[in-house]
C-alpha cells in the first residue's frame, strides 16, 4: 500500500507516519511506501521498513499536486491547512492553501485517474469551526454549517468539494471534523485554539501559561492519540456506510477551561495548576465565542469512531506520550 501524507510535518500529520511505521500495515494490507510532503520537508518516520519518500512543496502552486499523485497512491491523508487564527488574520493566504490547495489536489486526482481506473481514498481533516452563528448547546446531526470565520468557511468549502469529487466517482472522500486536539506537544501555534493545549502543556512542563479567556468557556476536545484514531479509522471505514453523507463530526468532549485547570489539578497537584495566569485578550474571546460548544457525534460514534470520556484521560494521554508518564 502506498499512502500519501500532505502537512506530514504537523503534529497530527507526523504522528499519523510514525503510528503507520509502527504498525506497518492497515487495514489488513501492508504499507510499503509513505510519501511525506509539508511546505517544510517532513522527517522520516523511525523504524519504518518500507520506503519513505519526503518533500516539501506547496500545496497552491501549480503542478504540484499533480507531481504528488502521479504515483497513483492507494490512500492520501489531506492534513494540510493554514490555522485558524493565521486564516483570520492573513485572507489571501489562508484562501490559497485551504480552498486553492484542495480544489488542486482533487482536480489533479480526477486528471490522473481519467480512463486508469485509479480511485484513491482521501480523508479530509476538516473542523468544527464549519459551525458558527447562534447554534444550540449541543449541535445536533443535521444543523445548517454558517460557519463565523474564514478558517471555518474555507473547512466547509473543503467538505463540499470532497463529497462533490466522490459523488462522481472520482475518489472515495471521508471529512472528518475534529474536534480542538488538547493537547497539542510542541509550542504554540497560531490557532485560536492554542491556549486549550497551553494550560495544560505549559504547566506540565513547569511553565507559566497565559490564559486569555474565562473559565466558563466550553468548548469541544478531543486529544491527539482519539485524533490519530479517527484518521486511522476513516481510511479503513466501509465506504458504503456513509451514503452521499461523507462528511462526518467526530466524538468529543465537551468541557469548560474550569474544568480543563480542576483535572489538571487532579492529575498534577496545585503548584501545577497555579501556573496558569489568567490575562484576557478580546480577539481571542472573540472569535472563541462563535465556536461549537457540543457537538452530536452519535452518527460517527455508529460508525466505530471512539475518544475519550473525561478529560483526566486526556491530561494522561499527554503526560505518556510525551512526557514519558512523568511531571514536570
Amino acid at each position: 500500500m502506498r499512502i500519501l501524507i500532505l502537512g506530514a510535518a504537523g503534529m497530527l500529520g507526523r504522528k499519523l507516519a510514525e503510528r503507520l511505521a509502527h504498525d506497518g500495515q492497515l487495514g489488513g494490507q501492508s504499507v510499503d511506501t509513505l510519501d511525506l510532503v509539508d511546505v517544510i520537508t517532513p522527517a522520516a518516520p523511525a523504524g519504518f521498513k518500507g520506503e519513505a519518500n519526503c518533500q516539501a512543496g506547496d500545496l497552491s502552486e501549480p503542478g504540484t499536486m499533480a507531481a504528488m499523485v502521479r504515483s497513483r497512491p492507494d490512500l492520501i491523508f489531506h492534513l494540510a491547512a493554514i490555522v485558524s487564527g493565521e486564516a483570520e488574520a492573513d485572507l489571501e493566504k489562508g484562501y490559497r492553501i485551504n480552498l486553492d490547495g484542495t480544489r488542486l489536489l482533487l482536480d489533479a486526482i480526477r486528471l490522473e485517474g481519467e480512463g486508469k481506473g485509479w480511485k484513491p481514498r482521501v480523508v479530509f481533516s476538516s473542523s468544527l469551526a464549519v459551525f458558527g452563528g447562534s447554534f444550540p448547546a449541543v449541535i445536533p446531526e443535521e444543523y445548517v454549517l454558517t460557519p463565523q470565520t474564514s478558517y471555518g468557511t474555507q473547512k466547509l468549502m473543503g467538505e463540499l468539494l470532497l463529497a462533490d469529487y466522490a459523488r462522481r466517482g472520482f475518489l472515495e472522500g471521508v471529512g472528518i471534523r475534529l474536534p480542538t486536539i488538547c493537547v497539542r506537544p510542541g509550542k504554540p501555534n497560531r490557532a485560536a485554539s492554542s491556549f486549550f493545549s497551553g494550560i495544560i502543556r505549559e504547566p506540565l512542563a513547569g511553565q507559566e501559561a497565559i490564559l486569555p479567556v474565562g473559565e466558563d468557556v466550553r468548548h469541544w476536545m478531543t486529544s491527539p492519540r482519539s485524533a490519530i484514531g479517527f484518521l486511522i479509522h476513516a481510511a479503513t471505514l466501509d465506504i458504503a456506510l456513509l451514503g452521499d453523507r461523507p462528511n462526518l463530526s467526530m466524538p468529543g468532549l465537551s468541557v469548560t477551561v474550569g474544568e480543563q485547570i480542576a483535572a489538571l489539578r487532579e492529575v498534577a497537584g496545585d503548584r501545577v495548576a497555579g501556573l496558569i495566569r489568567q490575562e484576557r485578550d478580546p480577539v481571542i474571546e472573540r472569535i472563541v465565542a462563535g465556536w461549537a460548544q457540543a457537538l452530536d457525534a452519535s452518527r460517527a460514534e455508529a460508525l466505530g469512531f471512539t475518544a475519550e470520556k473525561h478529560f483526566t484521560d486526556i491530561v494522561w494521554a499527554h503526560i505518556e506520550d510525551e512526557l514519558g508518564g512523568r511531571i514536570g
